[in-house]
């Protein structure tokens, strides 16, 4: 964001919140913006490949502590609630992916990516086993996301009918849009072309990170709604756990959004706050049970037959 930008959205807060809170808003946003220039010189975190799983299953935007709580308070046999955290390569999802599908890492060749989350448009589908963008053919216009269901069809389809060696499933919950906010929800913006660029810092965009920050949504309306999505969520990860065969399964996130740690709120890139960047890592294991037929299909397009041996020797790998 340049100066000009920045003072364009200083105007258009000042005017929707008032002077007082616009401007705090706008030094926040300042910060904020410090934040993610020392994320590009102090840049911390492990790689999802630096570690073991066969299948990693990623809740988008997930907090340590939300999981914790739910899993120490509902029915979830497959999260133990003392599990491990990680520190994630990223704090956003195109920086996550940058960093962990770079052109060097051959180990993507041997994965299945089955993925709601929209900034996969700007991976390359030949460095995978198989990149299924179920949002390109499973986005709900009315929602204004993917729900949990497409994906785990489409995860489900991939574990049974494709040989990779490991399985990525990437849903977009926790994340927003909050099923129980709809009405303070805004547009993300066009799956295809622009999800995310609108990030609801200024005027009458104001998503509920912004809202929460500048007094005008509870922390506990909040706190629901964020929990509420990963309940709904985890209900499709219990539904996957038992139509797959996977010995070492890791339920993780990408990144987590902060709640004003280091005066920061939401997810921007390259923001190096710990809250935001430590992530869950339960281990746990998938065994298929057929209890589930998946119903969706992606749309029919040209195979690829070029074996992964094949795709490491045309990129230069021997």
């Amino acid at each position: 964001m340049t100066l000009t930008d920045w003072l364009r959205d200083s105007r258009a807060r000042i005017n929707n919140l008032g002077l007082w809170r616009g401007l705090l808003a706008s030094i926040n946003e300042f910060w904020v913006g410090g934040l993610r220039r020392l994320g590009h010189h102090w840049n911390y975190g492990e790689r999802i490949y630096e570690r073991d799983w066969d299948a990693l299953i990623v809740l988008d935007a997930c907090r340590v502590d939300l999981l914790r709580e739910v899993a120490q308070e509902s029915e979830y046999a497959f999260i133990d609630p003392s599990f491990e955290t990680f520190m994630s390569a990223g704090s956003m999802s195109a920086e996550w992916m940058a960093k962990n599908f770079d052109p060097d890492e051959h180990k993507t060749l041997e994965t299945a990516y089955i993925s709601g989350n929209p900034f996969t448009r700007e991976l390359d589908p030949e460095r995978f086993a198989l990149l299924d963008e179920v949002w390109r053919y499973g986005w709900d216009e009315n929602f204004g996301g993917i729900k949990p269901g497409p994906v785990t069809d489409r995860a489900i389809a991939a574990g049974r009918n494709t040989d990779a060696d490991r399985l990525l499933v990437h849903y977009l919950q926790p994340h927003v849009p909050f099923r129980s906010l709809q009405d303070i929800a805004i547009d993300w913006g066009d799956p295809e072309d622009n999800f995310g660029v609108k990030d609801g810092a200024a005027g009458d965009d104001r998503g509920p990170w912004q809202q929460y920050r500048d007094g005008d949504l509870s922390r506990k309306r909040l706190w629901d709604a964020y929990r509420d999505n990963l309940e709904w969520v985890l209900a499709d990860v219990e539904i996957l756990l038992s139509n797959l065969d996977a010995e070492t399964v890791i339920i993780t996130a990408d990144h987590a959004n902060a709640m004003g740690e280091w005066w920061c709120y939401g997810h921007p890139d390259y923001a190096p706050v710990p809250a935001l960047k430590q992530v869950p890592w339960v281990l746990t294991s998938a065994t298929d049970e057929q209890t589930y037929k998946p119903s969706l299909k992606a749309p029919t397009k040209e195979n690829d037959k070029m074996d992964i041996n094949e795709r490491l020797a045309a990129l230069g790998y021997k």
